[in-house]
């Protein structure tokens, strides 16, 4: 049976081609081939440079679109102060101390860091914590996009200055 059906297709394709006037079919299957060749060139065009060029200063952070980001950090820190989770609280954290919260036990990296939480700390900072901080508890793989970090720091500045 697999043999008939390949032989109808083939036979319809036949008749197709001789529909089209069969000898034209060669000339224009070049066409189709320039057509499918200029349009690669155009798909293998470099893609646009990292975003991780893209500087704090250059963008300017919503802190209501930063409240939706922070969704993502609640699941170790809260916002409200005095009240730590997995993480530190995060109340007041732009402009603070790395590690200076009384009472929550951070790493070694994080207490000895000598960092303050400034805006562009904290944006380089989320991109890649383990990174920018070997050593940090904090397993967060980092926050990617550089407009949603502006906007988290952004919803940040609005809590605990």
């Amino acid at each position: 049976m697999r043999k008939i059906i390949l032989s109808t297709v083939a036979m319809t394709g036949l008749v197709a081609l001789s529909a089209c006037g069969g000898g034209n079919a060669p000339e224009e299957a070049p066409a189709e081939t320039e057509a499918t060749a200029e349009a690669e060139p155009a798909a293998e065009e470099p893609a646009p440079e990292p975003a991780a060029d893209v500087a704090f200063a250059d963008l300017t952070g919503d802190a209501a679109a930063g409240a939706t980001v922070f969704a993502q950090c609640r699941t170790c820190h809260l916002i409200e102060e005095g009240k730590n989770g997995v993480g530190p609280s995060l109340y007041g954290v732009v402009g603070r101390a790395a590690g200076s919260i009384e009472g929550f036990n951070y790493s070694d990296a994080n207490k000895g860091s000598g960092l303050i939480w400034t805006p562009e700390v904290l944006f380089e900072y989320l991109e890649a914590p383990r990174e920018y901080m070997p050593g940090t508890r904090m397993a967060y793989p980092g926050l990617k996009d550089p407009q949603d970090r502006a906007d988290l720091i952004a919803y940040l500045q609005t809590n605990g200055e």
